[in-house]
């Protein structure tokens, strides 16, 4: 083999380390991915885990859509909200005030901070 050329048996991990694969018969990946994807059809759901400690975790299709629609209407009736806030923000009261401030001087923006500073200790 070539100086630095790696053995077929090698792999380079995306941190850049040089690892030796481990070897598995084609007959027994077949066997155990099949016992796995049976439990998988079962269940919905398989923990796959390296010292007792979780690292993966595979979904039937079924469940993983599920949990798409799941956050997806999270994200929905949080846009409503978040309209809703917004709509209640631009009422003609409101877009008067905004147009008075961005008109304002800074001289006239000071004035109005210490009033508004004075009402809150008043009150």
């Amino acid at each position: 083999m070539k100086q630095g050329a790696r053995s077929p048996r090698t792999f380079r991990k995306h941190t850049g380390e040089l690892v030796d694969m481990p070897e598995v018969s084609a007959t027994q990946a077949k066997n155990t991915f099949g016992e796995v994807l049976e439990r998988l059809a079962t269940v919905g759901a398989i923990s796959i885990t390296r010292h007792d400690k979780p690292k993966a975790v595979l979904l039937t299709l079924e469940e993983f859509e599920a949990l798409r629609r799941e956050r997806s209407e999270t994200l929905d009736e949080l846009s409503a909200r978040f309209d809703s806030l917004l709509e209640g923000m631009q009422t003609p009261a409101a877009r008067g005030g905004m147009e008075a401030a961005f008109d304002a001087s800074p001289d006239e923006l000071g004035r109005a901070a210490v009033e508004e500073a004075q009402r809150d200790r008043d009150d």
